[in-house]
């Protein structure tokens, strides 16, 4: 791990000019909560036998949100043992809605982070030596939600009325809502992931994800929300993606590789029986109910999120370089990216894309 502070380097092991790029990160959280380890809830599961420790590869993990069912195949791929298998130590840090977490790669507190194809492009432009190595989301589960019978049942309804915006949708899915659908800034509103305002206001629409917002409006509202999932609606994104610096890729494939077939392996073992994963997920989260994971885990299959589109035949995790056009392409016309932007050195295919049976043998 970078030390906190170095005088040749920096904070974090960042030097001056690389954090000046990276400073835009970190707004909210404060540099040095950013920089320093997320000691509050993390999940370690050591080797089954002691004397084997030593062997395994350490590797730390960051997630974007704290444990649920969205990240189920990670915390399967631990509770099963299949990052053990695969000669990894991995611990798995939580985050939460102000976490820096590029910077948190950057700077060598954590070896991969969880990751959007927007982002991977966006610090791509920024300059950022970072890499997506496989997409677990075939489909991003962003959706808007709206109150049943209020007559907004088309996402071209909603032009112009409020809607409840987080700070990073404003560079993903906000601009293409603008250019495909007549959006506009004075619509927006700031989301602070708290769904009362929702409930007790049938004149806003809010942001939210498939496997959560719509759950908890259920429990506290009383009533079934009405959701679009953008990514019906021609939003492209790959989600929920593993990024990792292009050092690593660069020094340790071998590594990459493992964590990235170990985790794909978690996933399709937690689709088929969820319950050593959801225990850990509980045990991270005790706040955690069985009735959320099930909900999740439900809409996860639902619309295939993650089983669906290229990962049909090549594997979940898959990523294709047409998809990755496609979605530059459609950002480029919403106006977030030039043209110019290499696209290509956002991402590899190298770790991924090797087929169902791969990954279930």
């Amino acid at each position: 791990m970078s030390q906190l502070y170095d005088s040749d380097n920096g904070i974090c092991g960042i030097n001056r000019r690389q954090f000046l790029k990276y400073g835009s990160m970190a707004i909210g959280t404060g540099i040095l909560a950013a920089c320093t380890n997320n000691s509050k809830t993390t999940t370690v599961i050591p080797s089954a036998n002691s004397g084997t420790q030593g062997k395994l590869d350490k590797i730390n993990f960051s997630i974007h949100w704290v444990a649920e069912a969205e990240y189920g195949g990670f915390y399967q791929a631990l509770a099963t043992g299949i990052y053990r298998d695969h000669g990894l130590d991995v611990t798995i840090k939580p985050g939460g809605p102000r976490g820096n977490y590029t910077l948190l790669l950057m700077g060598g507190s954590v070896d991969l982070i969880m990751g959007h194809s927007g982002d991977a492009i966006g610090a791509l432009k920024d300059g950022v030596p970072l890499i997506t190595v496989a997409a677990m989301f075939q489909k991003d589960p962003q959706v808007l939600i709206v109150h049943p019978g209020t007559g907004n049942d088309s996402l071209e309804k909603l032009k112009g009325k409020p809607i409840l915006v987080g700070s990073g949708g404003e560079a993903t899915y906000w601009p293409f809502l603008k250019a495909k659908y007549g959006f506009t800034d004075d619509q927006k509103r700031p989301y602070n992931f708290d769904v009362q305002p929702f409930i007790k206001d049938k004149s806003i629409i809010q942001q939210g994800l498939l496997t959560a917002e719509p759950f908890e409006i259920q429990k506290k509202g009383g009533f079934d929300p009405v959701t679009f999932l953008l990514a019906d609606y021609g939003y492209n994104a790959y989600g929920f993606t593993i990024e990792t610096t292009k050092k690593l890729v660069e020094r340790n494939p071998d590594l990459v590789q493992r964590f990235v077939d170990a985790s794909i392996k978690g996933w399709y073992s937690y689709l088929e029986e969820p319950v050593p994963g959801n225990n850990l997920i509980k045990k991270d989260n005790p706040d955690m109910t069985d009735e959320q994971l099930n909900f999740s885990l439900q809409k996860l299959k639902e619309y295939s999120v993650i089983t669906g589109g290229e990962a049909k035949q090549m594997g979940i995790g898959a990523m294709t370089q047409e998809r990755w056009r496609s979605f530059f392409d459609n950002l480029v016309k919403a106006g977030v990216f030039n043209a110019d932007i290499n696209y290509e050195d956002a991402f590899t295919l190298q770790f991924v894309n090797k087929g169902v049976g791969y990954y279930k043998k």
